[in-house]
């Protein structure tokens, strides 16, 4: 192993927490743009006016779903690249095929205009935007936790967390603003809007990125060319798949459950109680900006008593949650809606900030970024890809109540709050089977 000579430079860690979250956003911004526009728009917009209702809301969220397909596979070549490479160089390549491709959706032609082509090309554009992703996660969460100060490394480690609470914002907002122009207007350009204006994002993430140094483990795993696994991803399949797993069931409810609480509840608000899509895109832009909030200060939490404390306690918080939120849309009451949004955000943050520093510590460094990418992208393509669709046919199948989506939550939840406890106490174990001279990795690994 490394001799850990290299200590992360407090300036660079708060450079890397910047490039983190600014990557991050941007591509998590590209993301949710799409998980919205599927929930309320590509139904219309790329599948033909005499489909079924029903069918054609399978169809748009088919579409994102797609994206969850080769997450697993971005994962593992971006790995590779990350842990043979480095993170930064990684980290680049992700955000501008994300840019580019979210950038060509906004050009596209309609159903009306191309027939069957246009959901074909909106599919293509889908996997490239899975591909970028799958490899952006894992090399965010890195570079900042491997360049965090002792002590520090769940609240630095949030700052790629919190990229997905800027991303969900700016999304919904620009949603929400261009839904001011009128529902014709929205369906012909306005929906067009955010995919374009990510050009403009990509480009403040690149210069960002292009002048961020490399995490200092990367220094080191260099320097002892013995360490570097030639082919990570079997390494951790060989040696820690109990790991992978058991991080995939930890992060089911933050990756799955969060689109079961926005592009689902968006779908089931409009298309069954036929409530006000702005009025919705509202709720849940104030509820990004909650997340964005309170996400730094849970993630410091967890610096203090305990990372996997937090994130079982915000686990047992959506077990809560879960039925009552799908109760208060049935009320109608905007005021309701909003406060169980807000609710069910808070208590979801719980999740975002420590996870990344609990999975983080599941893997040597040499294997490190490909170990966390294929937790990670594997729980999205089982748990969020799928998460949408399965509550529409959950839902439909019984006779559109809301309990079967709710139910779903809370199990997945349940097994969640196993599994994050399984993994401290692997983590606990490990290092107390370590000699006392040993010097410790700049993140404990665990397995």
């Amino acid at each position: 192993m490394p001799d850990r000579t290299h200590q992360p430079d407090p300036r660079n860690a708060r450079r890397a927490a910047l490039a983190a979250l600014a990557g991050t956003s941007i591509e998590w911004y590209d993301f949710y743009a799409f998980a919205t526009a599927a929930a309320i728009v590509f139904n219309d917009v790329f599948f033909p006016a005499d489909m079924p209702s029903l069918l054609k809301t399978l169809s748009a969220f088919g579409t994102f779903a797609v994206g969850f397909l080769l997450r697993p596979l971005g994962g593992i070549v971006f790995g590779h690249i990350g842990d043979r490479v480095g993170r930064k160089k990684t980290l680049v390549i992700t955000l501008l095929m994300m840019g580019i491709a979210s950038f060509a959706i906004g050009l596209l032609p309609t159903y009306a205009q191309v027939g069957a082509l246009a959901p074909v090309l909106l599919i293509v554009l889908r996997l490239v935007q899975g591909i970028a992703i799958g490899g952006e996660w894992g090399g965010a969460v890195l570079i900042a936790v491997e360049n965090a100060p002792k002590g520090r490394r769940t609240f630095f480690g949030s700052f790629a967390q919190l990229g997905s609470s800027v991303g969900a914002l700016l999304s919904t907002g620009a949603f929400s603003l261009m839904n001011l122009f009128g529902h014709d207007a929205f369906l012909s350009w306005g929906w067009r809007v955010p995919f374009l204006a990510s050009a403009v994002l990509v480009a403040i993430g690149l210069v960002i990125r292009v002048k961020l140094e490399d995490s200092p483990v990367m220094s080191e795993v260099r320097e002892e060319r013995g360490t570097e696994a030639k082919l990570p991803v079997a390494e951790v399949l060989q040696k820690a798949w109990r790991t992978v797993l058991v991080g995939v069931f930890a992060l089911a409810t933050a990756t799955g459950g969060y689109y079961v609480v926005t592009s689902y509840l968006l779908s089931y608000g409009t298309g069954h109680l036929h409530l006000s899509e702005s009025m919705l895109l509202n709720g849940l832009t104030l509820a990004a900006f909650l997340e964005l909030l309170v996400t730094p200060g849970l993630a410091w939490l967890g610096d203090r008593v305990g990372a996997h404390k937090v994130v079982i306690a915000g686990l047992a918080g959506v077990v809560v949650l879960a039925a009552p939120q799908f109760m208060a849309m049935g009320t109608g009451s905007v005021a309701l809606i909003y406060l169980m949004m807000l609710a069910m955000r808070f208590v979801m943050s719980a999740l975002y900030g420590p996870i990344a520093a609990i999975l983080a510590e599941g893997f040597e460094p040499h294997v490190r970024y490909t170990g966390i990418s294929l937790s990670y992208q594997v729980c999205n393509l089982i748990f969020g890809g799928f998460a949408p669709v399965a509550c529409v046919s959950l839902a439909a199948l019984a006779g559109g109540h809301y309990w079967p989506p709710a139910v779903l939550l809370m199990v997945i939840s349940a097994i969640g709050i196993w599994c994050t406890g399984r993994l401290h106490v692997a983590r606990v174990r490990r290092e107390a089977a370590r000699p006392a001279t040993a010097e410790a990795d700049p993140v404990p690994a665990v397995s």
